[in-house]
């Protein structure tokens, strides 16, 4: 199984894709960047062997994946928050338009004005709800301090945890196609339940 997982994750290039992935995945939530690290991080859970020599050349390294995907997290965060603050009136018109956008500016303004950005956090989870948090937060001019320490602290929570779903799911289970779909699972389950919590949170 390793020999196939790592033909796809092993190299240094593999943080170039997990990067490039995580930060256009912002503008195209359908990106597999969260099965990207996943899977990096089952091929990393071969490091456990290095004390017996059995660690192939160019298995990656599970602190570089986190610190790689993070950071791509808020760069692309980022990016929207800035493309979305000039957006201008084209843009709040089209988040005018929308229910679910509408809404999830209110919830997300009244998170950040109250200095409380567990919302950020809570929609780096969700499917899409990293890219609505970020054109949101642009489009009402918040202010970059109120939102980007958040969008560091989800990105790293995300990341920390998807690379652990991978590398530990490798470590229970061994470098099976088994453990790196429980880990997908995991990841699409912790998804769907950052979904429902951000529904059910009240608007403003």
């Amino acid at each position: 199984m390793f020999e196939s997982v790592g033909s796809l994750t092993g190299g240094p290039w593999i943080y170039a894709v997990v990067a490039l992935s995580v930060l256009l995945d912002v503008f195209v939530p359908v990106l597999p960047s969260g099965v990207l690290v996943i899977a990096a991080g089952t091929a990393a859970a071969a490091g456990s062997g290095a004390a017996a020599g059995r660690v192939p050349h160019g298995v990656p390294d599970t602190l570089a994946l986190i610190l790689c995907a993070a950071t791509a997290s808020v760069l692309g965060d980022l990016v929207a928050y800035r493309l979305a603050w000039r957006g201008g009136e084209r843009l709040d018109r089209a988040i005018a338009r929308s229910r679910r956008l509408t809404g999830a500016q209110e919830r997300l303004g009244d998170a950040l004005s109250r200095g409380g950005g567990a919302l950020v956090v809570l929609a780096r989870f969700a499917p899409a709800g990293r890219s609505i948090v970020s054109f949101c937060a642009g489009a009402a001019h918040r202010r970059a301090r109120d939102f980007v320490p958040w969008s560091a602290l989800a990105g790293l929570s995300w990341a920390a945890y998807s690379v652990a779903l991978g590398y530990y799911g490798a470590q229970w289970l061994g470098t099976t196609w088994l453990a790196t779909g429980v880990s997908l699972v995991a990841l699409f389950g912790a998804g769907a339940a950052a979904g429902y919590l951000m529904r059910r949170r009240p608007a403003s």
